[in-house]
């Protein structure tokens, strides 16, 4: 470790490689916490965790009893085993079991503003980087998908789509207008939330190997035609020729698509409301389970039925074809994926383990053991490099580092003063 440290000083590794390194060697070690435990209030299955985004300091959970607590993961209230281990225990906790979406004071525990849905609210999501608007979109066993404003305390719009309930949403992480949904029909849609309908359909036989396609070029014009241009018709006139030809080009290709634009709005005119065959498209062949957009804003994962995981690269709408070890995961309600940034991870719930899958490589890097049942949740803490899990045997479970910082450098200083003289 101490080597590590004097390559930084003498600038052999960049201030962000030489973090990385640090992290990911951290997030590679993670195992069961042994000194650090939450106690949960929770009496049904905690079904979502999510850590605030402004300090990293708080994890806020959510219950299938209709619980939701807060806990501090930086300061603990009590202390066991001489110190040793650090216990949490929630700040507050709040209980409301209906079919609202509720919005709560923190300093006083009481509902602000709250939404009625037309049926089981299956999750709820809103932008980590929105600027403009304060929308919570929410996605039920209703086919529609509502918009949240606590603006105004009522319902923005509704975006239509789905043929069936929407168990995933999630937010752009480049964009606060984009809305990522999946749905119980098999369809993972991409809004924008400033116009009607959704602007594309996922379709799993879309493919692209890894890598993004090569931005097409406009062809070269040589400059010979320039040349000869000049010379025969003159510096004034040879811009008016080449743009006359242009026109022209255009308006033949116009004629000659006519007649098929023509027939699209007949079809349309005729058939109003029916869906495309394009529109129909499906992202898994089943219920998308979970949806996650990676911090750069370049991807999108998804898990579905039949054990699936996919990997889609949000530019081009494409399925990147990453082959994801097989794992069981659970089809009959929504679960929770997260990723690390370095290294690229992405943490799937397994029913009673939690697999860590190279984001590319698809191969299982991490496995962890420590429910008794389902696993539904998984979070990650890219501040402390922590991972919290919860699921059906209604704990919360936190995953840590193993060793510290004073441990990996002892050990370096210990390597670095071993000599060869024997006793």
């Amino acid at each position: 470790m101490w080597k590590a440290f004097k390559d930084r000083e003498t600038g052999r590794f960049r201030s962000n490689s030489f973090a990385n390194r640090f992290k990911s060697r951290r997030i590679l070690s993670l195992q069961l916490s042994n000194r650090k435990d939450f106690v949960s209030p929770h009496r049904g299955s905690v079904n979502s965790l999510q850590v605030d985004l402004t300090e990293g300091r708080y994890l806020l959970s959510g219950a299938a009893d209709g619980s939701a607590a807060v806990f501090d993961v930086k300061r603990a209230t009590d202390y066991e085993a001489s110190g040793l281990i650090a216990k949490h225990k929630c700040i507050f906790t709040v209980r409301s079991f209906d079919h609202y979406v509720k919005v709560w004071d923190t300093n006083t525990s009481q509902v602000v503003v709250d939404f009625k849905m037309p049926g089981k609210v299956y999750r709820t999501a809103m932008s980590s980087m929105a600027m403009s608007h304060t929308l919570i979109a929410a996605g039920t066993d209703d086919v529609q998908v509502r918009l949240c404003d606590i603006a105004s305390g009522a319902f923005s719009h509704t975006l239509s789509g789905h043929r069936d309930g929407v168990m995933s949403v999630e937010w752009s992480t480049s964009s606060e207008w984009v809305l990522y949904t999946g749905g119980c029909d098999g369809a993972i849609r991409f809004w924008d939330i400033r116009r009607a309908g959704c602007f594309r359909v996922l379709d799993n036989s879309q493919t692209q190997l890894g890598v993004r396609p090569p931005i097409l070029k406009r062809p070269a014009v040589s400059s010979k035609f320039f040349s000869a241009a000049k010379s025969s018709l003159g510096d004034q006139n040879w811009l008016k020729t080449l743009q006359s030809k242009h026109t022209g080009s255009q308006s033949v290709k116009g004629s000659s698509s006519e007649k098929p634009s023509v027939e699209k709005s007949r079809q349309k005119r005729i058939h109003p409301g029916m869906l495309s065959t394009l529109d129909r498209a499906t992202a898994h062949y089943g219920v998308v389970t979970g949806l996650k957009a990676t911090n750069d804003g370049m991807y999108l994962l998804s898990a579905g039925s039949y054990s699936r995981i996919r990997l889609w690269d949000i530019e081009s709408g494409r399925n990147t074809l990453v082959n994801f070890e097989t794992g069981r995961i659970q089809t009959d309600r929504a679960i929770q994926l997260d990723t690390s940034d370095d290294p690229a991870l992405v943490f799937v719930p397994c029913m009673k383990t939690v697999k860590g899958f190279g984001m590319w490589s698809g191969r299982t890097t991490l496995m962890l053991r420590g429910h008794y049942e389902s696993v539904n949740t998984c979070c990650f803490n890219s501040n402390d490099q922590e991972l919290y899990t919860s699921g059906a045997d209604r704990q919360i479970i936190v995953w840590s580092p193993g060793g510290s910082v004073e441990d990996e450098m002892a050990q370096g200083e210990v390597a670095e003063d071993k000599d060869n003289w024997s006793d």
